[in-house]
């Protein structure tokens, strides 16, 4: 009898359902760092694994149950017809049930592998499974470019920070070198280095040639010569202006102490390196934010569908065959079940 009433009820009772498929995957077009694209090097990855695991969940959420229920009034759709209360929804107004039944009419599948996602939604209407899943693939690309907004303006705001960091470093050094120079009233040590380093040369070669003069005309003169004279008194004088050369590379600081010339030409090197080190960074910060502003301006990802929303021609569910199988199976157990039991009681008496 349960085999016979339930053939009855799937074959004059059951609605026909309708089956609609339709497969995606979630592309991505990523770039490298700013330095990176400074050099042309670009990386574009064609799956994004992590964003097919949140479509995976939002498939299977009550939240896109309840967008659907708002847009399509799907509660509805499943609720008829009348005459099967087994495989329609019985509209009882809870989301929680609706959701429960959306397992059973919404099969989703995902291939971890390549990052695919299939799904096949049955309906009482070939047209109502076309439009349910229609709009699960609009509301799935919404999430998407929410998804890849959210991450772009953080981008932006991370880039913009950074950017007005070493902007701010970069002005500080400038300012500080700028300062520097002011404070010791020269643009360049090395420049002041290598002049009096040159002029101290001429002076000690000139001083060496005036000490051969003398020592020659002390040999070959008398002391009252007047070349010999006059050579000792260049001899002095160039001895003078050494000794005031040498003199003159202790330089007196801003702060009224005494700091030599090699200091003052390191800490400006110091002063240097700062500059060019916060310029690199300005340079790298700014392609950085140029490269953030670009995604911002597009799609770097997006669902791409490679099997739209199929139609049915034909009515695929519920599978009588198998199902009545199963019943067959089921009361044929139980049917044996109760006959070892009641045969169990017999032997016993």
């Amino acid at each position: 009898m349960p085999v016979l009433i339930s053939a009855w009820y799937l074959w004059m009772r059951a609605a026909d359902q309708y089956a609609s498929t339709f497969a995606f995957s979630i592309r991505s077009e990523e770039t490298s760092s700013g330095i990176e694209l400074l050099g042309g090097i670009a990386d574009f990855s064609g799956s994004g694994a992590n964003d097919s695991d949140v479509i995976y969940d939002y498939l299977r959420s009550q939240h896109l149950v309840e967008k659907l229920q708002a847009s399509l009034n799907i509660a509805k759709l499943w609720a008829t017809p009348k005459r099967d209360p087994i495989f329609t929804y019985d509209n009882t107004g809870l989301i929680e049930d609706l959701h429960e039944h959306w397992t059973r009419m919404v099969d989703v599948s995902h291939d971890s592998t390549r990052a695919i996602i299939e799904v096949r939604t049955k309906a009482f209407d070939a047209e109502t499974a076309v439009k349910i899943n229609q709009e699960i693939l609009r509301l799935c690309s919404e999430l998407i470019n929410r998804i890849n907004s959210i991450a772009h303006e953080d981008a932006v705001r991370y880039a913009l920070d950074d950017l007005q960091r070493t902007k701010t470093r970069l002005t500080d050094a400038r300012t500080e070198l700028t300062e520097y120079r002011v404070l010791n009233q020269m643009i360049d040590p090395s420049i002041d280095m290598g002049s009096q380093e040159s002029l101290l040369s001429t002076l000690e070669s000139q001083l060496t040639e005036t000490l051969i003069d003398i020592e020659m005309l002390s040999a070959n003169t008398r002391r009252s010569d007047t070349r010999l004279t006059q050579a000792k008194q260049r001899r002095a004088v160039l001895q003078a202006r050494i000794d005031e050369e040498r003199a003159n590379r202790t330089l007196e600081a801003g702060n009224g102490g005494q700091v030599g010339l090699a200091r003052l030409y390191g800490d400006y090197e110091r002063l240097i390196v700062e500059v060019e080190f916060a310029e690199q960074s300005y340079q790298a910060a700014r392609a950085s934010f140029e490269a953030a502003v670009s995604d911002a301006r597009r799609k770097t990802r997006y669902l791409a569908a490679h099997v739209l929303p199929t139609r049915a021609e034909q009515s695929l569910f519920p599978k009588r065959g198998l199902i009545l199988g199963l019943v067959t199976l089921a009361c044929f157990l139980v049917w044996s079940l109760i006959t070892l039991i009641g045969f169990s009681f017999l032997d016993r008496r």
